[in-house]
């Protein structure tokens, strides 16, 4: 987010897109290769200027390494320093383009990582919770800067094998530190919650969950709820699809008034046969 508040920007790189109705198809079809699933999903909220990119690329468009990951025009790279990722990419079904260059620099790195479920199939760690970013883009014509927050998931199965739905959120403290909460909910077993906060100097603790406060289903009629110590506000609805929504929302935690990128996911419409065949539209493939 910039500084401002006025701007905002998510991206996420996939080897193996969770989202994926192709990697889905692939998998059914036998045993899939991740890495002839790969994407980078861009998603810009700038009033009048907003932008969302989302075209999965075949293993022949894709290459990796410890400091360098290309996905067909586009790619990421890392210097030891700065994250760097240099976007190419065309929105759909109205083809407007991304260009432009994005760098982040992380104020403390972790190596932090926690299983998401019982068995340790589905991971999780911020590997930035808290960082500088720099956004220089050509198209749309945005150039700003501001705070932002880098981590990761990995998972050694698809995502209806682990999960009924998650809520996710993330803030930033007055002193720096980040809290992030992570509710998962699952049929019969009991829900998991993470409530973590990050400091400056790379201490993890773990905090007091707050009460579970109930939000207004979005239109798509997906339930969502947050962790508060008192009344939550929803400043903007930034995503409301069928299957996910993404918030900006205000919350009191620890005595302070904050706000918080805010993510539901509701895994049984995901992999609902409406919604994989609806996805397609969003998420072009190039093989």
């Amino acid at each position: 987010m910039s500084d401002d508040g006025q701007h905002g920007i998510t991206l996420i790189a996939f080897v193996g897109s969770v989202f994926s109705p192709y990697y889905a198809w692939a998998r059914r079809r036998g045993r899939a290769d991740p890495e002839n699933h790969c994407a980078l999903n861009v998603a810009i909220y700038s009033k009048g200027r907003g932008r969302w990119a989302m075209t999965e690329r075949g293993r022949r468009h894709c290459t990796r390494s410890a400091k360098q990951f290309t996905i067909g025009p586009s790619q990421l790279n890392w210097d030891g320093e700065c994250l760097s990722i240099d976007i190419q990419e065309v929105c759909v079904p109205l083809p407007h383009r991304i260009q432009g260059r994005i760098k982040l620099w992380p104020q403390q790195l972790f190596s932090f990582s926690t299983p998401l479920d019982t068995v340790g199939r589905h991971r999780w760690g911020p590997l930035a919770p808290s960082a500088r970013i720099e956004v220089e883009l050509n198209s749309p014509d945005l150039k700003w800067r501001g705070h932002a927050y880098l981590d990761s998931n990995e998972g050694d199965e698809p995502l209806e094998r682990g999960f009924h739905s998650w809520d996710w959120s993330r803030a930033r403290m007055s002193d720096g530190s980040t809290v992030v909460f992570y509710d998962m909910h699952s049929p019969d077993t009991e829900d998991r919650v993470l409530a973590l906060r990050f400091s400056p100097e790379g201490l993890v603790e773990p905090i007091p969950a707050p009460a579970i406060q109930r939000l207004p289903k979005t239109r798509w009629r997906i339930d969502r709820r947050m962790r508060s110590e008192g009344g939550v506000q929803i400043r903007e609805q930034l995503e409301d699809t069928p299957f996910y929504q993404r918030a900006l929302l205000e919350f009191n935690c620890a005595g302070e008034r904050l706000l918080a990128f805010h993510e539901t996911l509701s895994v049984p419409r995901l992999v609902s046969p409406m919604v994989q065949a609806m996805l397609p539209w969003r998420m072009p493939r190039r093989a």
